[in-house]
């Protein structure tokens, strides 16, 4: 008895520069499990193919003529029922874009200069659900978020009462840039554990992935900027 395939992470290429696309499409085609399904050249062309061929990463350029891809990340991630994962492609790692789509929706960002192994990780990160925020990152962007970020949003804020004293621990950490081994060794539990803590804090609290719990934490004042 044979076993079925796994199916490959379908990718969707959106950038105005023709080379950035091509270059992307072969290094991407050349790694297992990944296939580029279709290339887009702006966020309405981005918006379209997403629909037309249903992909599970979108890798987003953030500067595009027309539908920038701020835009066009929170117009696909907005229904209820998305399951794509927009990965941000941009020039600069403190390209001040950067924060606005991650509130927008995109669960990480990259730069266009990764090497073949970064952009493939990457992919497959983002595909599993998890976020492509580095430690580095993080911090650049609680700095953002204490230069942006006014008074905690009320709303959101009554969203954190319906979670228990753990898993309001637990989303703490995560938005400091923890991961679940570090988590698990800080609260002394089992990584299995700080799985199901995560996994039930996105479900209660209606977020896709741990960029969002990240972005939320921040927003609702939970967790505090501490440096700047």
């Amino acid at each position: 008895m044979t076993t079925a395939a796994t199916p490959s992470i379908r990718v969707l290429i959106a950038d105005d520069q023709m080379m950035v696309r091509q270059g992307f499409t072969v290094l991407l085609n050349a790694e297992p499990g990944i296939e580029v399904v279709g290339q887009a050249v702006d966020g309405h062309d981005a918006i379209a193919k997403t629909a037309e061929l249903a992909p599970d990463v979108v890798l987003m350029d953030i500067r595009m003529p027309g539908l920038g891809g701020i835009e066009a990340t929170r117009r696909i991630t907005e229904p209820s029922d998305a399951t794509v994962k927009v990965l941000v492609l941009t020039t600069f790692d403190l390209d001040e874009y950067v924060y606005e789509a991650l509130r927008a929706g995109a669960s990480g960002f990259l730069l266009k200069d990764a090497s073949a192994d970064e952009l493939a990780q990457a992919v497959r990160v983002v595909a599993a659900g998890d976020a492509l925020l580095a430690p580095g990152i993080t911090k650049r962007l609680i700095a953002e978020f204490s230069r942006m970020s006014g008074a905690p949003r009320a709303p959101l804020k009554d969203r954190v009462a319906g979670l228990t004293e753990r898993e309001t621990e637990v989303l703490s950490l995560v938005a400091q840039g923890l991961s679940n081994a570090e988590i698990a060794q800080r609260l002394v539990v089992a990584e299995q554990t700080v799985k199901t803590h995560v996994g039930r804090i996105l479900v209660k609290l209606e977020l896709r992935d741990r960029t969002q719990a990240t972005v939320f934490a921040y927003e609702t004042g939970l967790v505090r900027p501490t440096g700047y």
